[in-house]
């Protein structure tokens, strides 16, 4: 690939991982094999944004990368995952559980409503995440990581109390604030960092896709290309009428809405080029999508089953490669 007619420089990608809880081992199988294919000189890797899951696999990916290249980065994925999955007989019996309160309570089944706040887990929901990544990622090696490596690190999240949308970049992404754009409110207290709150990016940008533009990018490099991670379906063949296929949709419509505001203020500005509006130096950005599918029910995001992490790792993998195949 190239950036242009007779070019030889590899085309500029940036990929941006869509959070969707469990769903997102499948975004993990993407990032490994499309690492390998930037590896490969094929693509020029300049950005990796991610939200919620989605943020856990894109940092991974990151650190990996700037710490020592793709298999450190692709051995992390893997790690993580394999972590984070219940392997445990408690995490095993307390998993199924989970399961199924939440496939009861999409189906409409009543549930006492309790607050993170009034949980005794909560606290050791939060130190298990925590503990998890820093066994992975060195984050007080981050800022000298992100001086020394090209590629861009965009984290989303929701400040509470502010009502605004807030993205952690490169040097100031940290433990907390990957936990930060994964607080689910249901199960997480609000992170406090420097004396703001904040929760789950899917109430922001799930993920970032502009900032890739409209920051200071490291060497000036901006994307020839945007691949999305998406999680969350588009496209239903039927209208949902069961209680829970209707809750099933309301959650994909409500993770893809921050998402489709972001790729169209993309498409605006490719059209502003396309008229001639916006100076010669600007050019447009191809967005592309890797997709999960619809098969899953949204009950399915909190499943740490080890094989149905497994099978969703291969799933990326399987789906990234046919991206690849596809490409011109």
């Amino acid at each position: 690939m190239s950036t242009g007619p007779g070019s030889d420089s590899p085309t500029r990608v940036a990929i941006a991982c869509q959070g969707g809880g469990s769903h997102t081992a499948f975004t993990a199988g993407v990032l490994k094999r499309l690492l390998r294919e930037c590896d490969n000189r094929s693509y020029e890797l300049v950005g990796l944004s991610g939200t919620s899951g989605g943020a856990v696999c894109a940092t991974a990916a990151w650190y990996g990368l700037a710490d020592s290249g793709t298999d450190r980065a692709v051995g992390i994925l893997d790690s993580i995952w394999r972590d984070f999955s219940a392997r445990s007989p408690f995490d095993t019996v307390s998993n199924a559980w989970l399961v199924a309160l939440a496939h009861f309570a999409a189906r409409g089944g009543p549930l006492p409503l309790f607050s993170p706040y009034e949980l005794p887990y909560t606290e050791a929901g939060r130190d298990r995440f925590l503990d998890t990544l820093e066994t992975h990622i060195e984050f007080e090696r981050v800022p000298e990581l992100a001086d020394k490596t090209s590629v861009d690190l965009i984290l989303g999240a929701a400040d509470v109390t502010e009502g605004e949308f807030t993205t952690f970049c490169n040097e100031a992404v940290t433990a907390e604030t990957v936990l930060a754009s994964a607080a689910i409110p249901t199960l997480f207290e609000a992170v406090e960092i420097d004396a703001h709150w904040y929760w789950d990016g899917l109430f922001s940008q799930n993920p970032p896709v502009r900032d890739f533009l409209t920051r200071p990018q490291k060497a000036a490099k901006k994307p020839d290309e945007i691949w999305i991670v998406q999680i969350n379906p588009k496209h239903r063949e039927d209208v949902p009428q069961s209680v829970e296929d209707i809750a099933d949709r309301r959650n994909e419509l409500a993770g893809n809405l921050s998402l489709y505001q972001e790729v169209y203020f993309i498409e605006k500005m490719n059209d502003l080029i396309e008229r001639g509006s916006l100076p010669r130096e600007y050019k447009p950005i191809d967005v592309e999508f890797i997709d999960l599918g619809s098969d899953l029910a949204a009950p399915t995001k909190v499943d740490r089953d080890p094989e149905f992490i497994e099978r969703l790792l291969q799933r990326g993998q399987r789906r990234a490669e046919r991206f690849l195949r596809g490409r011109p």
